[in-house]
């Protein structure tokens, strides 16, 4: 598979060739599904909680006589069926959400992501993406003057000017090769490689 080599007009100037097993894999909608799903739920901390019948602040005493007011029976204030009461089935802090997801699926759904990306052109890779300057409006100009908006810049190693300028962009994601996850790669509508970094991606995934 050949992608598009861009400069910083955004300009196809050559092609760079890759893997076809990492750049042209057939589309797997459900792996990509299951992938992204996996992913975002290992993320979940799983610290919420809740209380149960048990836990509340409530009294114990009966609320009112069982018969003989008219209104329905009731044993105390910390049902789950009152305002107020315990959670019938409460959360707990150590819920798991967990989903195993094996590293061959892992890397065939990334992939599969990385080979849609390519055929509807929204994969490109450059020779390298610097800034002089821990500058937001250096790198905000030089992303416009490659025609691009919503982008994810993937590169080899960590360059804290690119990191620095990138913190105040909301549609800019700079992230090293080996940090490339499912979910920004399926979130942004363009990715931005270098090409040292597409020799440390199929390095990685194949």
């Amino acid at each position: 598979m050949d992608l598009k080599l861009i400069n910083d007009k955004g300009e196809s100037t050559a092609t760079v060739a890759t893997s076809d097993e990492l750049f042209a894999r057939e589309y797997n909608e459900a792996l990509i599904h299951q992938v992204v799903v996996a992913y975002q739920a290992n993320a979940r901390s799983g610290n919420r909680a809740q209380k149960g019948r048990s836990e509340v602040a409530k009294s114990t005493r009966k609320p009112w006589r069982q018969k003989g007011t008219g209104r329905a029976r009731a044993g105390m204030a910390s049902s789950p069926l009152w305002r107020g009461g315990g959670k019938t089935f409460p959360s707990s802090p150590d819920e798991n959400f967990s989903h195993k997801v094996n590293r061959k699926m892992y890397r065939a759904g990334v992939a599969s992501i990385l080979s849609q990306l390519a055929r509807e052109g929204r994969l490109s890779v450059v020779e390298d993406f610097k800034v002089d300057l821990p500058k937001t409006k250096l790198l905000e100009k030089k992303i416009k003057g490659m025609g691009m908006d919503d982008v994810m810049i993937i590169t080899d190693t960590f360059d804290e000017n690119l990191y620095l300028s990138s913190r105040n962009l909301h549609n800019v994601l700079i992230v090293e090769a080996k940090h490339a996850d499912p979910v920004s790669l399926v979130r942004f509508s363009n990715v931005i490689v270098t090409r040292n970094a597409v020799k440390l991606i199929e390095e990685i995934l194949l």
